[in-house]
C-alpha cells in the first residue's frame, strides 16, 4: 500500500487537504501502520543496535534530558566512540517516566524510509520521520507548535492529544490505525493513557516562495561587482558623499531589477527539480548481492526496477540525464526509448525485452550499468 493511502485513505483527499488550516483525522487498518514501526521494532533499535546521538533523545515533563544521562563511550579498533546509547539507562529512564524520541528514522528504518520517499516524490517537499515512545500516563512535552506540517500516526497503545485551532482546544484520541494531520504552527500536546504509547510523526519541511526567491537573488548577487565597498565617509557632514552613496545604491538596485527581469522561471523550476531529486538518500538494500551477480547477468536474467529510488529522465539536447536521487548519470539520447520502457515496468523484465532498441550486447551493457547504479535489482 502506498504512503498516500496509508496516511489519508485517498490520495486526492490528502493532496486537497495537506495545506488546509484545520485538523484532519483518518482511520485505517491498524496493521498497515503498525507494520511501519511496532513496539518490538523500537525494542530492537534500543537494545540490539548501536544507536548514537542525535538519533535518540529523552524528554520528561517538558524537559529534554542531557545526553550524558543515557549515553556511554567505547572504542572500536582503538578509535574512540562517543554518544553511544546505553540501553539499560534508557530503559531505566523510560520506566521513570521519560519519553524516548527516535529521530531521523527515515535514514535507517527501511519501512519508514519508503513511506517518506513516496511522500517526498508526491509533494516535492523534504520529509522526515521521528517516533515517540511514552510510558503509561506520561507526557514528554508541554503544549508547543512545530514550524512544519506534521502527520502523526499511532502504532501502539493510545494517546490523548490536546490540539488548538482558531475555535479553541480539542481532544483527539489516537489509537493504532489512527493518523492525524497538523498544519505548521498548530499548538498541541499529548499524554499516554493506561499503556505505553508509540506514535510516529512525519514532518513536511515546506519549500517556500521566500526560499525560491532568495535563491534567485543570491544567484544574481554572485556577480563580483557587488563586492565593491560602499563609499567611505558617508557618515560625515558632507551631503555629497551621502548623495554618492544613494546614487550607487540606486544603480545596483536597477542592475538587480534588470537581472530579475531576465530570469527564466522554467529554467529555475527545472533546476529546483534536479536539485531536489539529487539530494535524496538512495535506497540500496540488496545492492551488494546485485554487484556480485553482475558477471552472471544474461539475456534471460529477470530484473526489476528497485522500489523506492527516484527515477526521472531529463532531455538535455544531446544527452539524456537520469536523476537517481543522490546523483545523476548522463546517457546518449538514443537510449531514451529503452530507458522510458524500463521506467514503466511494474513487473520483472529481461534484458532481451529491449530488442526493439538495442542489440543483445548493448542490452546487457545497459542493464548491468543500471544494476550497478542501483536503479535495477536482480530478481530471485
Amino acid at each position: 500500500m502506498d504512503a498516500l493511502h496509508l496516511l489519508s485513505g485517498d490520495a486526492q483527499v490528502f493532496l486537497d487537504k495537506i495545506w488546509a488550516s484545520h485538523i484532519h483525522v483518518h482511520r485505517t487498518d491498524p496493521a498497515d501502520l503498525v507494520d511501519l514501526l511496532s513496539l518490538d521494532d523500537v525494542d530492537h533499535l534500543l537494545t540490539s543496535t548501536a544507536l548514537r546521538t542525535p538519533a535518540l533523545r529523552l524528554a520528561r515533563n517538558g524537559t529534554v534530558l542531557p545526553q550524558s544521562s543515557f549515553t556511554r563511550s567505547a572504542t572500536l579498533a582503538g578509535s574512540p566512540l562517543t554518544g553511544l546509547v546505553d540501553a539499560r539507562k534508557v530503559l531505566d529512564l523510560f520506566e521513570d517516566g521519560a519519553t524516548v524520541v527516535l529521530q531521523g528514522l527515515h535514514r535507517y528504518w527501511a519501512p519508514l524510509t519508503s513511506v517518506v520517499r513516496e511522500l517526498e516524490l508526491a509533494l516535492g517537499h523534504p520529509c522526515q520521520a521521528n517516533a515517540y515512545l511514552t510510558p503509561p500516563g506520561s507526557q514528554g512535552f508541554a503544549v508547543h507548535s512545530d514550524t512544519h506540517d506534521v502527520f502523526v500516526f499511532q502504532t501502539h497503545g493510545s494517546k490523548q492529544w490536546e490540539v488548538h485551532d482558531e475555535s479553541g482546544a480539542h481532544e483527539v484520541l489516537l489509537e493504532p490505525g489512527t493518523s492525524m494531520y497538523l498544519p505548521a504552527g498548530t499548538p498541541h500536546a499529548a499524554r499516554a493513557q493506561d499503556t505505553a504509547s508509540l506514535h510516529v510523526t512525519i514532518g513536511i519541511n515546506q519549500i517556500t516562495w521566500r526560499q525560491m526567491l532568495q535563491n534567485v537573488v543570491t544567484g544574481l548577487l554572485s556577480d563580483e561587482s557587488y563586492d565593491a565597498p560602499v563609499p567611505a565617509g558617508y557618515l560625515g557632514r558632507d551631503t555629497g558623499l551621502a548623495s554618492d552613496f544613494a546614487t550607487g545604491l540606486a544603480h545596483h538596485v536597477r542592475e538587480l531589477a534588470t537581472g530579475l527581469n531576465t530570469v527564466a522561471p522554467e529554467a529555475l523550476v527545472n533546476e529546483q527539480v534536479s536539485r531536489f531529486l539529487r539530494s535524496r538518500t538512495p535506497i540500496l538494500r540488496g545492492g551488494l548481492r546485485d554487484r556480485l551477480a553482475l558477471p552472471d547477468v544474461a539475456p534471460d536474467t529477470a530484473v526489476s526496477v528497485r522500489p523506492g529510488p527516484t527515477y526521472v529522465l531529463v532531455d538535455r539536447g544531446d544527452n539524456l540525464v537520469v536523476l537517481l536521487g543522490d546523483r545523476e548519470i548522463r546517457m546518449p539520447q538514443r537510449l531514451a526509448g529503452p530507458m522510458s520502457y524500463i521506467r514503466e515496468q511494474s513487473a520483472p523484465f529481461r534484458p532481451r525485452d529491449l530488442d526493439a532498441w538495442l542489440d543483445s550486447e548493448s542490452q546487457l551493457v545497459l542493464v548491468r550499468r543500471l544494476l550497478r547504479e542501483g536503479l535495477l535489482q536482480v530478481e530471485g
